[in-house]
């Protein structure tokens, strides 16, 4: 703030003369007409007026950046009301990521055993199982995954048409100097020799989830192509987990520029990779919503938002958030599993109620609890009894 100019100084009277002796005394000084008033308000300063100018400034230019805020907060709870349209259950469809303890020799029969009464009368079909990480050159050591075969035919005894798939990630060079670099060609193909060796290990397909994968990515649909040629060819099942959709137009590009982090991806850019792969799983946690009605107004968008772009011909499933975690991007009492699937519902009831190929993915079995699994079961899974 700028400061008033000081008041002049006096001007220095003239010195007397030693010799002359004193001056002459001043002239008195006229008394003025009235006293000052004691109760009145001091003479404003100069800079009040300049500092009410800034606070009302600064006051418009907070509304202009909440009043979107708002008004999506209010969309999505708005999009949270009403009833789920008969027949939005499950599709027989739904998938289940599992941890790295099932083929790393942590595991027995018996764990098995558990897993396919915990499974049976739901949804689920496939098992995604984390069987690396990739290495930052795209290699995959067989030591990560050495109980596969084993893991696999377990399955496929206890849970018949069940599919085991190798869940497969690494992080991205995208906004750190290290991570796996999908510009080089090199790496693309120690992928797809990584993705070949699962196979060979029993895995009926592979399922990849590479972050922060920035929208637009035309490295990561070059590397897709290859592993559909590649997965076809052998008979097997390509999917991918997927960010989630610009909840406002170009919403990425946006946050990227604040934050350095564009966590969405473009609709358009989701559509392109959905006709890449056979699966497409939307991490649809991790929201930043801080109450259970936004939340599941917002995973009710999310599902409307992929459904528009995703073939008929690609399996699209919606994440639950089978996990309790208080961080920042997620809340445990809003991330909640009775309104991840009442948003699915939604979503699945205004956009595509009848779509076959489309499903719930639960993150991740190691964290569930039994009222995770009550509130899918109940919620998604159960066959709701005939009206007599």
């Amino acid at each position: 703030m700028v400061k008033p100019a000081p008041a002049p100084e006096a001007a220095p009277g003239t010195a007397p003369d030693p010799a002359s002796g004193p001056g002459p005394d001043p002239a008195p000084r006229t008394a003025p007409d009235t006293a000052p008033d004691p109760t009145a308000s001091p003479p404003a300063s100069p800079s009040r007026p300049r500092k009410r100018r800034v606070l009302r400034l600064l006051g418009v230019l907070l509304a202009l950046l909440l009043l979107p805020l708002l008004t999506a907060e209010t969309a999505l709870r708005i999009n949270y009301t009403g009833d789920p349209a008969p027949g939005t259950r499950t599709r027989h469809r739904d998938a289940l990521w599992l941890g790295h303890a099932w083929v790393d020799g942590r595991k027995s029969d018996r764990d098995v055993r558990d897993l396919a009464r915990r499974l049976r009368d739901t949804g689920i079909r496939d098992l995604y199982v984390h069987s690396g990480p990739l290495e930052h050159d795209g290699t995959l050591p067989a030591s990560a995954y050495r109980k596969a075969r084993w893991f696999t035919a377990a399955v496929h005894r206890e849970l018949p048409g069940v599919r085991v798939q190798a869940w497969l990630g690494d992080v991205l060079a995208t906004e750190t100097p290290d991570g796996l670099r999908l510009e080089r060609a090199a790496t693309r193909t120690a992928i797809l020799a990584s993705t070949r060796a699962v196979l060979d290990a029993g895995f009926q397909g592979a399922h990849f989830d590479l972050e922060p994968l920035h929208s637009g990515d035309r490295d990561y649909l070059a590397l897709l192509d290859d592993l559909r040629d590649l997965t076809h060819a052998r008979g097997a099942v390509l999917s991918v987990a997927a960010h989630q959709i610009d909840p406002l137009p170009a919403f990425h590009s946006f946050w990227g520029t604040t934050t350095g982090h564009p966590k969405w991806w473009s609709q358009a850019y989701f559509g392109q990779v959905a006709r890449r792969v056979d699966q497409i799983a939307v991490m649809s946690y991790d929201t930043m919503q801080p109450l259970q009605s936004l939340y599941g107004g917002y995973v009710a968008q999310q599902t409307s938002l992929a459904l528009e772009v995703t073939p008929d011909g690609t399996d699209l499933l919606m994440g639950l958030p089978f996990y309790h975690e208080n961080r920042f991007g997620h809340w445990a009492h809003a991330e909640t599993v009775p309104a991840a699937v009442r948003g699915v519902r939604l979503g699945l009831g205004r956009t595509d109620a009848d779509r076959a190929r489309f499903g719930v993915a639960l993150y991740v079995d190691f964290a569930a609890t039994e009222a995770d699994w009550r509130a899918y079961r109940d919620g998604w899974a159960a066959t709701p009894p005939a009206s007599s």
